[in-house]
């Protein structure tokens, strides 16, 4: 374990940064090695107190060898120095030299004045943050944060952190199963996390908790893309990478069931008489938008839609017997005794 002895500075309620640090080697670094470096500046306030490498990745939100590429890094730089306990120095026996931050930290180590270390995890105090059920929920849940960053081949934002813990202490996915789904997503070519929670939230609707589970579905998944294929009346070919986009995208961002997906397949079809991904994938967009979970919530869609097309019909239908009033027919009309009329043109 890595062990840090850093020495005291007088003025307790300021944390001091040289404009040196900040002009020639903020500015190089890493943003998280930064967090680290002033993280241990401020803890130097706190007299006799011990500060563990766990904690320090705990505040930070990240991992523990986030804490230790930083100490490294920092190393490297001449700002501060530390040596493994086990592996002891020239003639000192187990016993780990003290790592101190040099002057450009605004402080000098002095052996004379109280000093604070960062000692080994079972000797720290419990961090004021949230802690995890247990200490091998901990350990675990850490070492997927690793592999996490492994897969998606970069360091894990504060964000990207939240949604894993969100996996884990919300969607109560097993580490296995987070890992899981992080790898099956970036084999698929999906590194977003915003993706990745889509599908993971795609197997919580769908029960899945463990990691075989989650492969059938793979399977199934697979055995979908040829339903639909076979709705267009595509034989004898895989699907190709856009095809493959589309159904990807209604069964897992949509979240439709494959029930639903043909009959979307099916009325493209007997709409416009061919296969359009593109056509099927507005009607789906339309169902998406009005809730659509199962087939008979598309069937009070459709009797809705034929309501309110006759209700328009109607409407637009003009009495027939309905007279106009106008200047020609706005008077009372005359009624003429016609036989009278001929006696009279005959007497003249």
């Amino acid at each position: 374990m890595k062990r840090l002895t850093l020495t005291k500075y007088a003025q307790v309620n300021t944390t001091v940064l040289e404009n040196e640090f900040i002009d020639h080697y903020m500015i190089k670094a890493n943003g998280e090695y930064v967090k680290v470096y002033l993280l241990l500046l401020r803890h130097m306030n706190k007299s006799c107190e011990t500060l563990s490498i766990s904690g320090m990745a705990d505040i930070l939100e990240c991992t523990e060898k986030d804490v230790l590429r930083a100490l490294n890094y920092w190393k490297k730089q001449g700002l501060l120095d530390y040596r493994d306990e086990s592996d002891p120095g020239p003639g000192t026996g187990t016993q780990a030299s003290p790592a101190t931050l040099d002057e450009h930290s605004g402080m000098v180590a002095d052996s004379s004045t109280s000093q604070q270390t960062i000692a080994p995890e079972s000797t720290a105090p419990a961090p004021n943050i949230q802690q995890y059920r247990n200490r091998q929920e901990r350990k675990e849940f850490k070492e997927l944060l690793f592999v996490a960053e492994q897969y998606l081949g970069k360091t894990l934002s504060a964000v990207d952190i939240d949604t894993i813990t969100y996996f884990f202490d919300t969607l109560h996915m097993s580490a296995e199963l987070i890992e899981y789904l992080i790898e099956y997503c970036v084999e698929n070519g999906h590194k977003s996390m915003h993706y990745i929670q889509k599908v993971a939230l795609s197997w919580n609707e769908q029960k899945i908790t463990t990691v075989s589970a989650a492969k059938s579905s793979t399977v199934m998944y697979n055995k979908n893309c040829y339903s639909v294929l076979n709705a267009y009346g595509i034989k004898g070919r895989a699907p190709a990478a856009s095809e493959t986009a589309y159904i990807k995208k209604w069964n897992e961002e949509y979240g439709f069931t494959l029930d639903i997906i043909l009959e979307a397949c099916n009325r493209t079809m007997n709409t416009i008489h061919q296969p359009n991904f593109e056509y099927t994938d507005t009607i789906l967009k339309k169902w998406l938008s009005n809730n659509v979970h199962h087939l008979k919530d598309i069937d009070a869609l459709d009797a809705n839609y034929l309501k309110e097309k006759e209700r328009k019909k109607k409407q637009a239908v003009k009495p027939a017997n309905t007279l106009k009033s106008n200047k020609f027919n706005n008077f009372n009309g005359r009624s003429y005794d016609m036989s009278d009329l001929e006696r009279r043109l005959v007497q003249q």
